[in-house]
C-alpha cells in the first residue's frame, strides 16, 4: 500500500490536499491504483471521491473492479455522486446506476437534468445482455435534409462534445427521427457543401433491434467489419449505437461470470468486501452443497456390510465419483458454451443425448478398462477389476449424458444453469458412482471375498 517514497494513499486523504491526491493518482498505474483505493476504508474511499473533481473521479472508477466501483458510490452524498455519474458515457451510467440500491438510484437520478434521468432510466430496463442494455445513446445522427455545410458547421461547434464520442460513422434520420441511411465521415468531408445527406448516405444500413441478444451481436460483428452498429426501436428510430468494444467486453464479462457461478460464487467477489458479506455470499452456495452431499453419502450407508467386507472397494469410490464428475462437466461446459452461443435451444434434450452417448461410451469404456487394470494390478483380484471398471464405464456414460442436458433443462425451467449445473451433477454422479459399485460388488461378493 506503500509506493517507493513512503506516500500512502489514506495520508494524503486525511491531509485534504486535492491537487496533491489527485496528483499522485495519476502517477500509478492502473493496477496498484485498484489496489491502493480497494485497500481504503469506506470512509476513506468516500473522502477520497468527494474531494476529487468528478472528471478523476470518473477515471479512478474505471481502474477499480466493478463491484468496488458500485460499493463506493453507494457511500457519496447524492450531489457528489450525481456530479460524477453525469460525466460518464450513458452506457457506463446506466450500468453503474443499475447496480445502485433503488434508494440511491433514485436520490442520483433527481438531482440530475430530467432529460438525462429518464434516458438513464430507459437504459437500465433493458436486460445488460441486450443491445439496448450495451449501447451508447451519444450518436452522430443528422436529418437527411441537411448539407453537407450544415452538418460541418454543428461538427465544429460542438466539436468538445463530439470529441468525447468513438464514432467512426454519422447516422441519417427522418424527421421522425427513424434510421435511413449511414455516412461515412469521409464522404461527408469530400462532399461539396450544398450537397444533401439523402444523396451522400448509404441507404438500408445494417441495424439492430434494441432487444437483440448477445449472442446475435456476436454472429453479427462476426460477419461484419463494422466499428458500431445503430440500434433502433420497434417503431425503426435511432436510439443509440452498440459498439464492437461493447460486445466483446461483454462476452469476456459473460465467460467470467459464468466461471465464477461454476465455482459457487454467485456475486462477484473482492477480498476488499466486508468479510461477513463475502462469508454470506460462499455459505448460500455450500450449505446446499452439504446437504446434497449427505444424500449421495448415504448410499454408503446402504451397503456398509458389503464395504467392510470388501475393503478395497473404499480406494476407488472417489476414484470413480472424481473421473465421472469431471466428464459430466466437460459435458456441461460444452453445453453452456453453445446455450451462450445460441447453437442449441433448451429443447433440444433428445440432439443432446444422441451426441452425447457415443462420446460417454467411448470414453467410459477406456477409463473403466485403465481403472480395472490399475484395480487388477494393485488388488491381484479380477473381480475387483471387473465391478471397478464397469461401475466407472457406466457411470462415465450417465455422467456425460446428464451433464449435456442438464444445462438445457434447468435453462427451461428458468434456473441459472451455470450456479445449478455443477452441484446437481456432482450429487447425482456421487450417488449413481456409489451405487453401481456397492450393488454389483454386493452381486459379485462370493467371488470378490474368494479373490
Amino acid at each position: 500500500m506503500t509506493d517507493s517514497s513512503g506516500i500512502r494513499l489514506a495520508d494524503l486523504i486525511g491531509q485534504g490536499d486535492s491537487d496533491q491526491l489527485a496528483a499522485y493518482l495519476s502517477s500509478l498505474d492502473s493496477h496498484s491504483l485498484a489496489r491502493e483505493v480497494c485497500e481504503l476504508t469506506d470512509k476513506d474511499q468516500a473522502a477520497m471521491l468527494t474531494s476529487l473533481d468528478p472528471t478523476t473521479a470518473v477515471d479512478v472508477l474505471d481502474d477499480i473492479p466493478d463491484v468496488e466501483a458500485v460499493e463506493a458510490v453507494s457511500l457519496l452524498a447524492p450531489e457528489t455522486a450525481a456530479a460524477i455519474v453525469n460525466q460518464l458515457p450513458s452506457d457506463e451510467q446506466a450500468d453503474l446506476v443499475g447496480s445502485l440500491d433503488d434508494e440511491d438510484a433514485a436520490a442520483i437520478l433527481a438531482l440530475m437534468e430530467p432529460a438525462e434521468a429518464e434516458q438513464i432510466a430507459k437504459l437500465v430496463e433493458y436486460p445488460t445482455d441486450t443491445a439496448g442494455g450495451l449501447m451508447a445513446t451519444e450518436v452522430f445522427a443528422f436529418q437527411s435534409s441537411a448539407t453537407a455545410a450544415q452538418v460541418l458547421r454543428r461538427l465544429r461547434k460542438n466539436a468538445r462534445q463530439f470529441r468525447r464520442l468513438d464514432v467512426q460513422y454519422a447516422y441519417v434520420t427522418d424527421i421522425s427521427r427513424c434510421l435511413v441511411g449511414v455516412l461515412q465521415l469521409r464522404d461527408l468531408i469530400l462532399a461539396d457543401d450544398q450537397s444533401q445527406l439523402v444523396d451522400l448516405m448509404r441507404k438500408d444500413p445494417i441495424a439492430v433491434r434494441a432487444d437483440a441478444s448477445l449472442a446475435e451481436l456476436r454472429e453479427l460483428f462476426d460477419d461484419h467489419t463494422f466499428f458500431g452498429v445503430p440500434v433502433i426501436d420497434e417503431a425503426g428510430c435511432l436510439v443509440g449505437v452498440v459498439s464492437r468494444t461493447a460486445v466483446d467486453e461483454a462476452t469476456q464479462d459473460q465467460a467470467i461470470s459464468d466461471y465464477r457461478r461454476s465455482l459457487g460464487l454467485v456475486e462477484e467477489e473482492i477480498r476488499a468486501m466486508p468479510t461477513l458479506r463475502r462469508s454470506r455470499l460462499r455459505l448460500s452456495w455450500l450449505s446446499i452443497n452439504v446437504v446434497l452431499n449427505v444424500v449421495a453419502a448415504s448410499v454408503i450407508a446402504c451397503y456398509q456390510d458389503t464395504l467392510s467386507q470388501v475393503i478395497a472397494l473404499a480406494v476407488f469410490l472417489p476414484i470413480i465419483s472424481d473421473m465421472s464428475g469431471c466428464s459430466g462437466n466437460q459435458a456441461v461446459a460444452v453445453s453452456m458454451r453453445e446455450l451462450a452461443l445460441g447453437l442449441i435451444e433448451p429443447f433440444e434434450l433428445r440432439r443432446v443425448w444422441i451426441k452425447e452417448v457415443t462420446i460417454g461410451s467411448l470414453n467410459g469404456l477406456a477409463l473403466g478398462g485403465l481403472l480395472g487394470g490399475i484395480a487388477w494390478i494393485f488388488s491381484g483380484n479380477f473381480w475387483l477389476a471387473f465391478v471397478v471398471g464397469i461401475a466407472l464405464a457406466c457411470n462415465t456414460l450417465i455422467a456425460v449424458l446428464i451433464g449435456g442436458s442438464l444445462p438445457l433443462a434447468l435453462k427451461r425451467r428458468g434456473v441459472d444453469p451455470a450456479l445449478a449445473s455443477g452441484p446437481i451433477l456432482t450429487t447425482v454422479t456421487d450417488m449413481f458412482g456409489f451405487f453401481l459399485v456397492l450393488s454389483i460388488a454386493t452381486l459379485l461378493l462370493p467371488r470378490l471375498a474368494g479373490g
